[in-house]
């Protein structure tokens, strides 16, 4: 792409022009938290200098300001995902807070003992732990679809694996560690026609490609802010409006009710049934904000761009003698895991910081993945719309360098 505006956009980011151990900063770690727009950090700052109250419960001017903006992000969170209604988005602290959220509330109403839950052998640990926990107190089966050696879902012994008794498919949108797109809307085919519900986790997806949750078909999408250019802290949980409406609440508390006395309570009507205290305000303003951002760009060209970014970083990898890719699905998305032979990750991320380079080492919350290629962990360098080929040969060249040290 000739017209993607990279310039402008990473003159929008402040912290890009830090310099670490003296060199410029080379931002690799985008699959953990993405960085922040000066547009998000003045809409925050804004909110806090001129409007900030608390929402919802306030007839005063500054309480219905703070509300008229609180909720006007949800609106802009309901159209960013195609949602039917804003009583679908929920507002929580992340992903995997959606993801208990919702197996402690669809989950122990609808799955009992002998049901099955699937998943696949890539999930994020987020998507793994909430299903064992479920498992354990409800007498439920956990089935995991294996992945192939390039790191795709074997999507025929997926097919296999649902039964009778499967009540729910919760699959990863895209790897975080290893890059993978998954066929979500065959496997919500697949699902839709024996009845079973589907939960998409959309943490690594979200701020890569446009999500339509409708087009999609999924019952659930969950996803965090920090990943979307948006503050830590806030998250979203999209469910079709008929199953929560059917759902318990999570919590109890201020917000979430209708009425209180001490004989019973009464609930709150959608969204606000499932959020109870006080919300993260100024973070949900600046998620809002960072929708805007992203609009004003638009998804599909930073897809465009990313997969320029990606071919263009795997070309160069490969041409490294003794580095390992770590995933290379046909379907992937802005992630470069590797290994080098006999340097262990974690010297990778140290000695690439001495450098200025920022990037991941670790098993990235995905402990079953790195069993399955038989490593101890990978380094990865996962990109953003606002990284560039000129920071891909700074990575190359310091891999390069990096494994003329350790000979």
């Amino acid at each position: 792409m000739t017209t993607f505006p990279i310039e402008k956009i990473r003159a929008d980011f402040p912290i890009l022009q830090e310099k670490i151990r003296n060199k410029p900063l080379v931002y690799l770690d985008n699959a953990a938290s993405c960085q922040k727009p000066q547009q998000v950090i003045d809409s925050i700052v804004h909110l806090y200098s001129h409007e900030y109250a608390n929402v919802h419960r306030g007839v005063h001017a500054l309480s219905v300001k703070a509300t008229d903006r609180y909720e006007g992000a949800r609106e802009k969170v309901k159209d960013f995902i195609n949602a039917q209604s804003t009583k679908e988005i929920v507002f929580v602290r992340g992903a995997t807070e959606a993801i208990n959220l919702i197996a402690q509330t669809f989950g122990k109403t609808n799955i009992k003992a002998g049901d099955e839950i699937l998943i696949t052998a890539m999930e994020h640990h987020s998507n793994i732990v909430p299903w064992q926990m479920l498992c354990k107190e409800t007498g439920a089966i956990l089935k995991v679809a294996p992945i192939n050696l390039q790191g795709e879902l074997v999507y025929a012994e997926l097919e296999k694996l649902i039964t009778d008794k499967t009540k729910l498919i919760a699959v990863v949108h895209m790897s975080n560690a290893l890059g993978t797109i998954n066929p979500v809307k065959k496997i919500i085919a697949a699902a839709k026609a024996r009845n079973i519900a589907v939960l998409l986790d959309g943490a690594q997806a979200i701020p890569h490609m446009p999500v339509d949750v409708q087009a999609l078909g999924c019952d659930f999408y969950v996803f965090s802010g920090h990943k979307l250019y948006a503050p830590s802290g806030i998250g979203v949980m999209y469910g079709k409006q008929a199953l929560l409406e059917a759902m318990p609440p999570y919590q109890g508390g201020g917000d979430m009710i209708r009425k209180v006395t001490f004989a019973e309570t009464e609930y709150n009507v959608l969204p606000y049934k499932f959020e109870a205290g006080t919300p993260s305000i100024a973070d949900v303003v600046g998620l809002g904000a960072a929708i805007d951002y992203l609009n004003v760009i638009g998804m599909d060209n930073v897809a465009a761009y990313e997969a320029e970014l990606l071919a263009y970083a795997t070309e160069k990898a490969k041409q490294i003698k003794g580095l390992r890719l770590i995933g290379e699905a046909q379907e992937k998305g802005a992630i470069l895991s590797f290994v080098l032979d006999k340097i262990h990750p974690h010297d990778i991320g140290t000695m690439l910081d001495s450098l200025g380079i920022a990037i991941r080492a670790g098993h990235h919350c995905a402990m079953p993945v790195m069993d399955f290629f038989e490593v101890p962990a990978t380094a990865r360098a996962s990109f953003a719309m606002y990284n560039t080929k000129d920071e891909i040969d700074v990575l190359i060249n310091g891999i390069e360098d990096l494994i003329k040290i350790f000979g």
